[in-house]
């Protein structure tokens, strides 16, 4: 029986490359695939994590994660006979980590590794280190749903992007739930709490070992000009944040529209009581702007690694409004290695001066994911109780 080569096609896939040759028999029955071994990356030991990249032509390959002390760290790789620069390194603690390799100057992802999350206008390789700390960040055994949900908002004025988590066990049974509605940060979108905060992986995992109270959480983008995240590509427009025409556009949006869609379209129990608003950084700052401008609305209030930069007699008078009209939880966290740490500090004594009831949270660590999954993990069972 005669053979043939039908093609031979060269593929290329960031910088690995590699020669694929297609091999049949003349009734086209047999077919032999030639391909370069299989590149592993991030390979996960007991105690060594060894990264790999395939990078034949390339002078100087370094490794950098965010594990490491600082942003200009980074660690040499070791380059091969056939091209394949890898380094081992001592396994870090268990949390999720990103990291890239720097080749010849140009940083670049791991193309070997399909867990990506995507940071803003950038994507960035992961590492999950399996441990105490990460055990809420692996899928639960029994896991809710996501929905990405359009909804009108007059206030603004534009159809607009948020998502929506549903419990396990929602579609099938005729259970009301209560409502966290968690904001996310300056530079994210309405995506950046599921894919960067695991908060779907946390939640899930926190209702399954019955830790937290089956809830839906609504993850809305918190940027007025934006209709839903760049990667949608949709127009968007400019607000001045100094114009105090827009100060309080947002949150405003977030209890005249965003909350009505919610009870309406949702089983969500439609009371303050069943209400809880969280947020990181700049949803830290809605947090606090939405509870102070619309007290009574939310019973559970949860602002992270934020503060207010200057208290005023307004902003206490408000803080008073919050305590008339009473809460359940008043949750303040932020870390001391924070660069809002001044401020964040400043504004819990202002809580105390007010006679706000509160709880201060104190994490080791800065203005990073890793605290505020902490933060999910931690208050997310003091809800709805």
């Amino acid at each position: 029986m005669k053979t043939k080569v039908r093609f031979i096609t060269m593929y290329s896939v960031g910088l690995i490359s590699f020669l694929s040759i297609s091999v049949f028999t003349s009734q086209g029955q047999e077919m032999a695939n030639v391909r370069r071994a299989v590149i592993v990356s991030p390979e996960i030991g007991e105690k060594t994590v060894t990264f790999r990249i395939s990078a034949p032509k390339a002078k100087l390959v370094r490794l950098y994660g965010s594990w490491m002390k600082s942003f200009d760290s980074s660690t040499n790789m070791l380059k091969d006979s056939v091209g394949t620069w890898t380094v081992k390194i001592p396994t870090p603690s268990p949390e999720l980590y990103t990291y890239h390799f720097i080749v010849d100057g140009m940083t670049v992802n791991d193309v070997n590794n399909i867990f990506l999350q995507r940071d803003g206008v950038r994507y960035l390789s992961v590492l999950l280190v399996p441990g105490k700390t990460t055990s809420n960040y692996f899928e639960a055994n029994q896991r809710g749903n996501l929905k990405k949900v359009w909804y009108d908002s007059p206030t603004i004025g534009s159809n607009r992007h948020m998502y929506v988590y549903t419990p396990y066990g929602y579609e099938t049974s005729n259970q009301n739930y209560p409502v966290l509605y968690l904001l996310h940060g300056g530079g994210g979108d309405e995506d950046a709490w599921s894919t960067m905060g695991r908060a779907v992986q946390i939640l899930d995992n926190l209702i399954e070992k019955k830790l937290a109270v089956p809830m839906i959480c609504v993850m809305p983008n918190g940027n007025p000009g934006q209709k839903a995240a760049k990667t949608l590509l949709l127009d968007e427009k400019l607000y001045d944040r100094n114009d105090p025409a827009f100060q309080n556009l947002y949150i405003t949006s977030i209890v005249k529209d965003i909350i009505p869609y919610v009870e309406k379209n949702y089983r969500a129990i439609p009371n303050a009581d069943s209400r809880a608003v969280a947020g990181l950084s700049m949803g830290g700052a809605h947090t606090i702007s939405v509870s102070n401008e619309f007290p009574g609305t939310f019973n559970y209030i949860c602002p992270l690694s934020i503060g207010v930069r200057t208290i005023t007699p307004e902003f206490e008078s408000k803080l008073q409004g919050v305590k008339k009209a009473g809460y359940k939880l008043y949750w303040f966290a932020c870390g001391n290695e924070d660069f809002l740490w001044e401020i964040a500090k400043t504004t819990e004594a202002s809580l105390s001066k007010n006679g706000v009831e509160h709880t201060f949270f104190v994490s080791p660590g800065g203005h990073t994911w890793s605290n505020w999954r902490i933060y999910l993990n931690t208050f997310g069972p003091l809800l709805f109780k």
